[in-house]
This record gives C-alpha cells, sequence and structure tokens, in this order.
C-alpha cells in the first residue's frame, strides 16, 4: 500500500487531510460541542443559534447576530461537516451533520464538554 492509499484508508472513509481539517474547522468555530451534538439527531434552524437563544442552549462560545451565524454554518458547509435540511418544499433554514462531521464529533463526545480551543497554528 501506497503513502496516499494508507492516507485514504485512514478511518474507514476520509483522508487525514480531510479529517484534520474538519477537526481545525470545528475548533475555530464559534460553535459549541452541544450544537453539534444535537443536530446528529435534529436540524438545527438558525433561529436557535443566534443572539440570546444560541447562548442559552450552550451553542456559541458568544451572542452571534443572524449575519455571523450564518456566515460560520457556511464556512462549515464548505469544509463539508455541515449541510443544509431540505424538505418537500426545497431548502430549509434548518442544519445537520454530514457523515464527517459526526466521525470527529465521535471523537470529542465522550472525551469533554467542548473542543479545545484553536492554536495559533490551526487559525
Amino acid at each position: 500500500m501506497t503513502t496516499a492509499e494508507s492516507n485514504q484508508a485512514v478511518s474507514g472513509r476520509y483522508p487525514r487531510q480531510s479529517l484534520r481539517r474538519a477537526e481545525r474547522a470545528f475548533k475555530c468555530s464559534s460553535l459549541r460541542l452541544e450544537l453539534l451534538g444535537d443536530m446528529q439527531s435534529n436540524s438545527i434552524s438558525l433561529r436557535q443559534i443566534v443572539e440570546q437563544p444560541g447562548r442559552k442552549n450552550r451553542y456559541s462560545r458568544r451572542a452571534l447576530s443572524e449575519l455571523q451565524a450564518e456566515n460560520e454554518m457556511m464556512w462549515l458547509i464548505a469544509v463539508g461537516l455541515l449541510r443544509r435540511e431540505v424538505d418537500g418544499q426545497g431548502i430549509t433554514d434548518g442544519f445537520r451533520l454530514t457523515p464527517l462531521a459526526k466521525q470527529i464529533l465521535g471523537k470529542y463526545a465522550d472525551t469533554q464538554s467542548d473542543f479545545p480551543l484553536p492554536t495559533l497554528g490551526d487559525r
């Protein structure tokens, strides 16, 4: 098996580089582990994340405006960690985790209450 093949075979599906990038994205995000844990089983709407509801639900490290929350979610979609919820009418304002995000989340679910803070190298 070549180095490229062994990198692709890590954790069953995703290359190591993708896993490291995904983990780094979670660490750098303002979003907390509770939000991602809730997203495993439920669609979470943007309204639940913004301003005081987001702080009350412990979904973000700080109160986020709607624009800030939307930007955070779009960034995590671009990295491949979230997807938009779709119903029979089209795209909704809800978000769910991708299989990649579930794999990364599983690493932290039993060990701590939140992701570690990012290092300078992560940012």
